[in-house]
């Protein structure tokens, strides 16, 4: 460590931009994950719920949407149904608006139509499905949410493509940095090298203070940006709260037996986020370290 630390004395520039470029990339790929998790997590939320309300004729009852339900399960795109009932249309409406007793004074079960709550295999088949809908006799409305689940499916596609391009180019910016940075380090000791070769020091003895120079700028990068990002979810906490109001908890994926939620974050969130940022830190620093000990120390 001590030997680690007096090169970095010997030359700072170079050391500073290495872990710089590396706390960028790292931090940008940690904002890149929270994004696209908490996005998707989002849309799975949208797409669990029902994407399509057919609402029945007022005349019509539960035995005449039989038929409807059978149609619509027959195309293969449907992947749940739900029948509500006017007595429970009445239920759901008294509880949404149970604050405010002049929306309830005036509303009974006659007016309010029964309905069947459709959720689709993916969001692509909503415009199908309500086409079907819409001929049954039995229909007297169809109200669905293809705008709201095209709307997060195109934010999260554009977040995904721009991201990875981002994040590539940072990458590769990094391991150019680090590659010429190590690369400069090896040509100053050249001598030393020369040195020690010929007192039969091994080639792993002779690379591999390098190689863990390049470690250690990973992993100097990957802490300080993990620290960032925690801070940044710490901190955009109450934002995304209140934005996010009257969304429950999202998961992101299930770990038995842990569920890790993206929102509110978990302690287990957290560790994946800085797993997965150290990872990403030390495969750079290594595979670069690698490459410049291979081509300078031919």
């Amino acid at each position: 460590m001590s030997n680690m630390w007096k090169r970095f004395r010997r030359s700072p520039y170079q050391a500073i931009a290495a872990v710089f470029m590396m706390f960028i990339t790292l931090f940008v790929i940690g904002t890149f994950f929270i994004l696209i998790a908490g996005s998707s997590a989002i849309l799975s939320y949208f797409e669990s719920k029902p994407q399509l309300t057919v609402f029945l004729k007022s005349d019509k009852d539960e035995q005449a949407a039989a038929g409807l339900t059978d149609t619509l399960k027959a195309s293969g795109k449907v992947a749940t149904i739900t029948y509500v009932s006017q007595e429970q249309a009445l239920a759901i409406y008294r509880e949404q608006n149970k604050d405010d007793p002049l929306l309830l004074e005036m509303v009974t079960a006659d007016i309010l139509p029964a309905s069947l709550d459709v959720s689709a295999i993916a969001p692509v088949y909503l415009s199908a499905l309500a086409d079907v809908a819409r001929q049954d006799p039995v229909v007297d409305e169809v109200v669905f949410q293809k705008d709201v689940v095209d709307t997060l499916l195109s934010w999260t596609s554009t977040v995904r493509k721009v991201g990875i391009v981002f994040i590539f180019f940072l990458m590769f910016s990094t391991f150019l940095i680090l590659f010429t940075s190590i690369g400069m380090k090896i040509a100053m000791r050249r001598e030393e090298i020369g040195i020690l070769r010929l007192v039969g020091a091994t080639n792993w003895y002779i690379r591999k203070p390098f190689i863990l120079e390049g470690l250690m700028y990973g992993w100097v990068g990957a802490f300080t940006s993990s620290v960032l990002v925690s801070i940044l979810i710490l901190y955009s906490q109450p934002y995304l709260s209140s934005f996010l109001r009257g969304i429950p908890t999202l998961s992101l994926v299930q770990i038995p037996p842990v569920m890790i939620t993206v929102w509110p974050p978990s302690l287990t969130f957290y560790v994946l986020v800085w797993l997965l940022l150290t990872t990403c830190g030390l495969v750079i620093g290594l595979v670069g370290s690698m490459f410049a000990v291979s081509r300078y120390m031919r």
